[in-house]
């Protein structure tokens, strides 16, 4: 699922640019992109692996973070589902003051 998304990025140069910059080279564009690519880019997992994969993000100096859920095979094409499971961890993790790290 995380290729079939990644795919459509590696064709435009303005992506592949940006990926470059983040130290990621011909080998990880090639054939779909390399598994390292792909975890890099599509965070996946159980609710608790997506929230640390958000937290990095906030810790790191984001400002906020998109999430797009992709569409899983039999589920809701939306990703409705997948939001409704996430949504009260990662409002609960905000709405801590401690589990922010950053100044």
């Amino acid at each position: 699922m995380a290729r079939r998304f990644v795919v459509p990025y590696l064709t435009l140069p303005n992506y592949v640019n940006n990926l470059r910059d983040f130290g990621f080279g011909d080998d990880d564009f090639a054939g779909g992109g390399s598994d390292r690519l792909a975890d890099a880019i599509v965070a996946w997992g159980d609710v608790d692996a997506i929230q640390a994969r958000v937290r990095e993000h906030l810790d790191a100096g984001a400002d906020h973070v998109c999430i797009q859920p992709l569409p899983t095979a039999g589920g809701d094409r939306l990703g409705l589902d997948q939001l409704a499971e996430l949504a009260p961890a990662l409002v609960r993790d905000l709405a801590d003051p401690h589990t922010v790290s950053r100044p």
